[in-house]
C-alpha cells in the first residue's frame, strides 16, 4: 500500500468553528499532518457545542479526525516564537480570523514568508482580504445572501429559505480552500516559492452560481424562485410528496428517461409534457403531483429500481446511513473516541487507488500533543511544564 497524497505535509491549522476545519478534514484524511493549534483558553469552542456525545460535541468529533492538537497563547513572545519554529518547517498554514489579526500577532504571511519560501499560507473569510466589506462580521447565511445564492433558494411563490447546510462554508470556504492550498502547494514544490491564498467564502460561491449567472444572461433578468430549467418549473424534474407525506425527487430531464417515467406509470399522454414553462408548465406539474400523491414512497422506489427513469427518495440523513450504494462505498465509519466512546463519521468521500481510507487519529483533546509537538521543536517535559505554569502553552 503506497503513502497517502499528502504524505509528509505538515499543515498548521489555526482555524475554527466549520470552513477551516472542513478544509483542514480534507488534508488530513488525504495524509498530511494538521497540527490543530488552539488557545489557551477554551480553544476551538466548537468542542463543547450542544449537545455532547459525551465530552465533545458530535461537530467537533467528525470534523477534526486525522488531526493533533496543541494550544499556544500566540499573543505571548515565545508563544509567537514557537508557532515560527514551527512554520519554518511547514508547507501550509490555513487561518480564518478576520483580516489583519494574524499580522498584528507577527505570524502573518510575510512574517512566516520571511522565514520559509516555500510556506502555502491560505486565509479564509467573508469577503476576503480587500475590498469595503473586508471588515464586516458575517456567516454563510449573509455570504449566500450577497452571492445571489440565496435568493434562488425556495419555492415558487415563496420567499427565500435558510438552508440546512451551510453552502458558503463549505463549498465557499472549506472546498475552494483545500483546492487553492493543493494548487499552491503544487507550484511550491516545483518552484520552491510559496504563495499566499486569499479565499473570500462570499466570491467562492458566487462562482459556483453558474446556472442562475447564465439564466440571467440568457433572459436579460434574474430568474424567480421556483423558474428556470432545474428550479422547480418543468414536471420532469422536481419533488413531488407522496400518499404517506414522503417525496420522491425526479429528475427525467432527458427526454428518453421521461419516456421511461411515462411508460413506467402508464401515462404515455405525459410524454408531450416533458419541456414546458409558464401556465402549461403548472398544470403538467400538478398532474405529475396527482399521481404520486396516489401511492406511497415505498411504491415510487420499487418504480425507480425497476425503471432507469433518474427517480430517487428523499432520505433523511438516518435513511442515508443504511443506503445500499452508500455502505458498499463505505461512506460511513466507525471509530472509537477514549473519551467519547463509539463515533459515527462521514468517511473521506474520493476514492484513491493504492490507498483505504482509515481514521489515523480521533479528534484531539485540547491540547492533546502539546507536549509531543514540542518535543520535535527539542523541547523537554521540564520546558513544557513551565511553559505551561507561564501560560505560554
Amino acid at each position: 500500500m503506497r503513502e497517502k497524497p499528502l504524505h509528509g505535509v505538515r499543515v498548521l491549522d489555526l482555524t475554527r468553528l466549520l470552513p477551516g476545519p472542513i478544509c483542514t478534514l480534507h488534508l488530513g484524511d488525504m495524509g498530511a499532518d494538521v497540527i490543530k493549534i488552539e488557545d489557551t483558553g477554551a480553544g476551538d469552542y466548537v468542542r463543547w457545542q450542544e449537545p455532547l456525545q459525551v465530552v465533545h460535541s458530535p461537530y467537533f468529533l467528525c470534523l477534526n479526525r486525522n488531526k493533533r492538537s496543541i494550544t499556544l497563547n500566540l499573543r505571548s513572545e515565545t508563544g509567537h516564537d514557537i508557532f515560527m519554529s514551527l512554520a519554518k518547517d511547514a508547507d501550509v498554514v490555513v487561518e480564518g480570523f478576520r483580516p489583519g489579526v494574524v499580522d498584528r500577532l507577527g505570524i502573518g504571511y510575510e512574517a512566516v514568508r520571511e522565514a520559509n519560501r516555500r510556506i502555502v499560507y491560505c486565509a479564509i473569510s467573508g469577503y476576503g482580504q480587500d475590498g469595503p466589506y473586508r471588515l464586516r462580521a458575517g456567516h454563510d447565511v449573509n455570504y449566500c445572501s450577497y452571492a445571489g445564492v440565496t435568493d434562488q433558494i425556495g419555492i415558487a411563490g415563496g420567499p427565500p429559505v435558510v438552508p440546512n447546510f451551510q453552502i458558503a462554508d463549505v463549498l465557499g470556504g472549506g472546498a475552494s480552500a483545500a483546492v487553492g492550498i493543493l494548487g499552491a502547494l503544487v507550484d511550491a514544490r516545483s518552484s520552491g516559492e510559496g504563495r499566499y491564498v486569499d479565499v473570500s467564502m462570499t466570491d467562492c460561491t458566487l462562482a459556483h452560481a453558474v446556472i442562475a449567472f447564465s439564466n440571467m444572461l440568457a433572459y436579460q433578468r434574474p430568474l424567480e424562485r421556483g423558474e428556470g430549467f432545474i428550479s422547480g418549473e418543468l414536471p420532469c424534474y422536481n419533488i413531488y410528496e407522496t400518499s404517506d407525506g414522503r417525496h420522491m425527487s425526479l429528475g427525467a430531464l432527458e427526454e428518453k428517461f421521461w419516456h421511461v417515467f411515462c411508460d413506467a406509470v402508464e401515462r404515455p399522454d405525459l410524454k408531450e409534457k416533458h419541456v414546458l414553462s409558464g401556465d402549461s408548465a403548472r398544470a403538467a406539474r400538478e398532474e405529475v403531483a396527482e399521481l404520486f400523491r396516489s401511492k406511497p414512497q415505498s411504491h415510487w422506489i420499487a418504480v425507480g429500481e425497476e425503471h432507469d427513469c433518474c427517480l430517487a427518495p428523499v432520505l433523511t440523513i438516518a435513511e442515508s446511513m443504511e443506503n445500499p450504494q452508500l455502505q458498499h462505498r463505505k461512506m460511513f465509519v466507525d471509530t472509537e473516541h477514549p473519551t467519547d466512546g463509539p463515533v459515527k463519521q462521514i468517511a473521506f468521500p474520493i476514492k484513491f487507488s493504492d490507498d483505504t481510507f482509515t481514521v489515523e487519529r480521533h479528534a484531539p483533546g485540547h491540547g492533546e500533543h502539546t507536549e509531543e509537538v514540542l518535543s520535535e521543536l527539542g523541547y523537554t517535559s521540564a520546558d513544557v511544564v513551565r511553559l505551561k505554569a507561564e501560560g505560554v502553552v
